[in-house]
This record gives C-alpha cells, sequence and structure tokens, in this order.
C-alpha cells in the first residue's frame, strides 16, 4: 500500500484508509468515544480498534463487502438481506448502553428540529413545497413514543459488511445509543424499499422483540421521509449529492 486512500471527509470528520487500517479524525473527541464505547457493547461484528489518541481513532478493515449503496443497485442474496436483519434485531435487544443516540432524540425536539428544516428547504427554494408539505405529512407517523433500543443511530447499507450471506462486520458507531429501533430499520433500507420484507424475515416482523419493539411499516416509511428531510439541505452544504438518482430526493418523491 503506497497511497492514503481518502473514504470520506467533510467538516467535521475525516476518514482515511491506509492498507487494512482506517484512521477516523474527528473534531468532536466525544463522537469517536461513543463510538469507542458502543463497539464494545455491541453484540455484533464490529471492527478491531488497533489504537485511539485524542481526535483519532484507528481500526482494521473488516472482512465482506456491503449490501449496496443509496443510489447503486442493492446487492446480495434475500438471505444475506435476512442475515442484516439478524443481526439488527441482536443489536436491538442487547442492554441498553448509558447515552441516549442520534436516533433517541425526544419527540418535541425532533418535530422542531424538523418543523424549522422543513421551512428552511422551502424558503431556499431547494425543494418544492408540495414535495416538503407531502413528506412532512409522512413524517409525522415517527413522532410518537418509542420503547428505547441499543441503535446504531446512522445504520446505512454501506456501513454492514457481509460474507456470503453472513454479517462480518457493522462499522461508523458514532451515532450509537439509545434510541427508536424503527430508525436503525429505515436507515438500513432508506433507498431499498424492496428489501424491506427480506431485513424483516430476518429480523422479526410479529408483535414485537424481547426489548418491545414492534413493526410498523408506516413508522419505517415515516422515517424515510423524516431522515431524508432532515439531511437534504446538510448534504448539499457539504458536498454531497442528494439530487442524484435513487439517493434522497428521489426518496422523498416517491411519497408524493
Amino acid at each position: 500500500m503506497d497511497e492514503v486512500e481518502v473514504v470520506v471527509t467533510h467538516s467535521e470528520r475525516t476518514t482515511l484508509r491506509v492498507g487494512d487500517m482506517y484512521l477516523k479524525v474527528d473534531a468532536d473527541q466525544a463522537r469517536l468515544d461513543v463510538e469507542f464505547e458502543a463497539m464494545s457493547l455491541a453484540p455484533v461484528p464490529t471492527p478491531e480498534v488497533l489504537w485511539r489518541k485524542p481526535h483519532v481513532l484507528a481500526v482494521a478493515a473488516v472482512p465482506g463487502t456491503t449490501l449496496g449503496r443509496l443510489g447503486g443497485p442493492a446487492t446480495g442474496s434475500p438471505a444475506a438481506w435476512a442475515s442484516a436483519g439478524a443481526a439488527i434485531r441482536k443489536l436491538h435487544d442487547a442492554p441498553l448502553p448509558a447515552r441516549p443516540g442520534q436516533a433517541g432524540r425526544s419527540i418535541v425536539a425532533l418535530a422542531a428540529e424538523l418543523d424549522s428544516e422543513c421551512e428552511s428547504l422551502m424558503t431556499s427554494g431547494l425543494l418544492p413545497a408540495d414535495l416538503v408539505t407531502r413528506n412532512r405529512q409522512v413524517a409525522e407517523a415517527a413522532l410518537r413514543p418509542w420503547t428505547p433500543a441499543f441503535t446504531h443511530g446512522d445504520l446505512q447499507i454501506a456501513h454492514v459488511f457481509v460474507e456470503g450471506d453472513e454479517v462480518t462486520g457493522i462499522i461508523d458507531w458514532s451515532e450509537a445509543g439509545q434510541g427508536d429501533a424503527l430508525y436503525d430499520l429505515a436507515t438500513f433500507t432508506l433507498g431499498h424499499e424492496e428489501r424491506l420484507d427480506d431485513v424483516l424475515a430476518g429480523y422479526g416482523a410479529g408483535s414485537g422483540t424481547s426489548s418491545g419493539v414492534g413493526i410498523d411499516i408506516d413508522v419505517i416509511r415515516a422515517w424515510w421521509s423524516l431522515r431524508s428531510l432532515l439531511i437534504v439541505r446538510w448534504l448539499t452544504e457539504h458536498g454531497f449529492d442528494p439530487f442524484a438518482p435513487g439517493c434522497e430526493v428521489d426518496v422523498l418523491r416517491s411519497r408524493m
């Protein structure tokens, strides 16, 4: 290995790859502390921590490949997606970590953030008013009481690795903590709605998990809208393209 690969970079965090090692450089030390603690507690495969210093966490690469990416085709067999669902369920049924996570914001705070963001999207003209209004209505179903679970908080499809039909690693735990389990399921299937049934087959779509988490498809759909509304402007301002085919804006359009 004779080069450093920039995996992702923005004003808050940069992730670099050097051979089989990833260096996560974060302006917020607390995020790295959350990540380290979550990986030590999570009952699912996580990257090996090689070392950590102020503002830097070094982890080993995990084997396998992802099941796809947002905006790209989904890969992997139905069994692989079900295996991912089973791993997510195992995480959600684990003893709760001490801290609230990204998926654990209060209903009042989340509603206020959503209203403010919707107003900004319409005022700036970044998204059409009817698109924002319709998805704000869909998002309402996510604003309800939920049973706290051990959540990853940023469970994008690119953060779950599989080899064959088995999960080999789940990465990027900086948003982990107590939260709404359905937020994780929605984040994992964002832009790949056709795979939701496979994920739920592994997760268990009955009356609920041992931690009291029940499955409500309308709430998962609501989180697709809510997460997309909250992230579009941030992505645009940080050099990403939520308007790319299959990405967040297309997710919002699919609710129309």
